[in-house]
């Protein structure tokens, strides 16, 4: 959700902000703003709109101070404003607070404080941690902290300065990410790791229930009992390149075109030899004839990919897999054995819902198998046992390479289990090993028909519907491709499996209507024609997602995309590749944001 960056030192305070928060809005970019303290004094500045609106209002300013903090933020609670804007301060413009998460209890602790005299100007629910921390504040703004946070309840990371003690920066974590970065004479805290790196390889993860206090030349640690705990730093690797666009117009196209090295990447990680190698989960392999049922728990495109996971799992393992989306997971009777495993799916980790499943999961004493990509998150930490996507940082919020990352180490878990299992013997399983060891070239080969995807776009991009279908294992790519057009195009787009057209959606089909066909040769190919053949009849437009060399489609598509002959469960892989082009330059076309859609963040930090 919201992006926070703190930093107190001797480097110049409003670039080190300002560059962060351009690096951290990915996570929230409704609105932004800084609070810095110099000479004992505190300042502020805050803007509704991207960045950019912030950085024009600060440019002609010369700014100077010693410690600092910013914000970018994803609106909860309050219309995207410059009232609404972070940091928050208190009445007398003393004490600034920035806040990533949901005061779940603001509406009380906002009426006892109005009780008492307080006045309120924005619609947040961060204003009341300014106000309450003011009104604890007695003898240091660490102790202040310690006071507030028994009081206020959520899933929440904030960061405070105050001119009453103007020497130091106090953060404090409960369910959202801050990360402390450590250097000689300097210290940072971000919800991001890679804003940091830029500054300093030495990193501390604050874990649940903890403090830090920054000053130049000193950090400690406290729980929120105010003990004082001791946390060990790590040197964290990085390459420069993840946050640059390295010559492409936007990340998303970037991250698209990255897809070959990522993938070939995770066969290098994962493959040694003939044999699949994964880390620490033992649990399972040693279970394995116990398992009764995989509960896979995932939102957005994590559960799009939980749905592809559910088809190779059932297929391959024959482990019965059930697939929800966390959102309504979360609220229902989890009926679950300890022969159940919870499986979460997660590009940042952070995901609220996915992780409040993982532990209502854990308080059943189930195990929990997380995949992940952002090492040290949350889920990484509370899961007993985690797979990384290892698709590096993901800028874009329309998630790409990370999709495709998922369903390979999803792939290649689910092939695992069924060969230790049994249910897969050595020959079939010699035979994916190959067939995914060429998944790279073959995604290269769809990247080189960019072009003509383009033109493809080109034809459809003035249309408001879509709709898309598919069958079997590329029903949920069907999804995925609506979810990609739909988020960063505004188009409106919606997914069915081919077959329940019939049943109500085929009102819809008229000639104004495209229809976005799956049907790669798969065990569902001749369903998939039919079905196609019915929404020509009824005049829709149609754009054709096929394998080479399949003729017999032509007269019911206006328009084919053609992907390399591989076996069906390499499909979803390689369909992917021309919805997320499609979407890209139908969006492009548009004039959209198409890295910072509207109304959406990276990480869905917040229910």
């Amino acid at each position: 959700m919201c992006g926070i960056i703190g930093y107190i030192g001797d480097k110049d305070i409003s670039s080190v902000l300002m560059v962060a928060l351009e690096r951290l809005s990915y996570r929230g970019y409704d609105s932004s703003g800084i609070a810095i303290i110099a000479d004992n004094e505190l300042s502020y500045w805050k803007k509704a709109g991207k960045t950019q609106v912030l950085n024009n209002l600060l440019t002609p300013l010369s700014i100077q101070g010693s410690l600092g903090i910013g914000h970018t933020r994803w609106a909860t609670h309050g219309i995207p404003s410059d009232i609404n804007a972070h940091p928050h301060v208190n009445i007398e413009k003393k004490l600034a607070v920035v806040h990533n998460g949901i005061i779940e209890n603001f509406i009380t602790l906002k009426n006892s404080l109005i009780d008492k005299g307080y006045l309120f100007t924005s619609n947040t629910d961060t204003e009341v941690l300014a106000h309450l921390l003011s009104h604890h504040y007695k003898t240091s703004l660490e102790q202040a902290v310690l006071d507030v946070i028994p009081l206020i309840q959520g899933a929440y990371a904030f960061v405070v300065i105050s001119e009453l003690d103007p020497s130091k920066i106090v953060c404090a974590r409960y369910g959202s990410p801050l990360i402390v970065g450590i250097s000689e004479n300097e210290a940072f805290v971000a919800s991001d790791v890679n804003v940091l790196l830029h500054h300093t390889k030495n990193v501390v993860y604050l874990e649940n229930k903890e403090i830090a206090v920054l000053s130049k030349d000193n950090i400690s640690y406290l729980n929120f009992s105010g003990k004082t705990i001791s946390k060990d730093s790590q040197k964290v690797s990085f390459n420069s390149l993840d946050s640059s666009k390295g010559g492409y117009d936007h990340f998303m196209l970037k991250e698209i075109y990255e897809q070959p090295l990522i993938v070939q990447n995770i066969l290098d990680k994962y493959l040694k030899g003939s044999d699949i190698v994964f880390k620490d989960i033992d649990f399972i392999e040693q279970q394995i004839t116990h398992i009764r049922r995989f509960i896979i728990q995932a939102c957005g495109t994590s559960w799009h990919a939980g749905l592809i996971a559910k088809y190779f799992i059932e297929k391959y393992a024959s482990i019965l897999t059930e697939v929800d989306t966390s959102s309504e997971f979360r609220y229902k009777n989890m009926l679950a054995s300890q022969q159940d495993i919870l499986m979460a799916i997660s590009q940042s980790g952070e995901t609220a819902d996915t992780l409040a499943c993982l532990r209502e999961a854990k308080s059943k004493f189930l195990k929990v198998l997380s995949f992940v990509n952002v090492k040290n998150s949350a889920m990484d930490i509370e899961s007993d046992s985690v797979i990384y996507s290892h698709s590096g940082q993901e800028i874009g919020v329309a998630s790409t390479k990370n999709y495709t990352a998922q369903i390979t180490t999803l792939l290649l878990f689910s092939i695992h289990v069924a060969r230790i299992k049994g249910t897969m013997d050595e020959t079939v399983f010699s035979d994916m090993i190959v067939s995914l060891r060429k998944l790279p070239n073959y995604l290269q080969l769809l990247l080189n028909q960019h072009a003509s995807i383009t033109d493809v776009a080109r034809k459809y991009f003035k249309y408001k519907n879509f709709i898309f279908i598919g069958r079997g294992v590329n029903y949920p790519s069907a999804l995925e491709g609506s979810l990609k057009l739909k988020e960063i195009s505004y188009i409106h787009s919606t997914a069915y499996p081919a077959g329940e057209l019939k049943h109500g959606p085929i009102a819809l089909i008229d000639e104004n209507m495209p229809v976005v066909a799956l049907c790669p040769d798969t065990d569902t190919y001749s369903k998939m024609a039919n079905n196609l053949q019915e929404v020509k009849a009824r005049s829709a437009k149609t754009i054709v997602i096929c394998t080479e060399g399949n003729r017999e489609l032509e007269p019911y598509a206006d328009d084919i995309i053609y992907i390399p002959k591989v076996p069906q469960y390499l499909t979803p892989f390689l369909i992917s590749v021309p919805l997320q082009l499609l979407a890209y330059e139908i969006a492009n076309m548009l004039g959209c944001d198409v890295d910072k859609p509207r109304n959406l963040a990276k990480s869905v930090t917040v229910e």
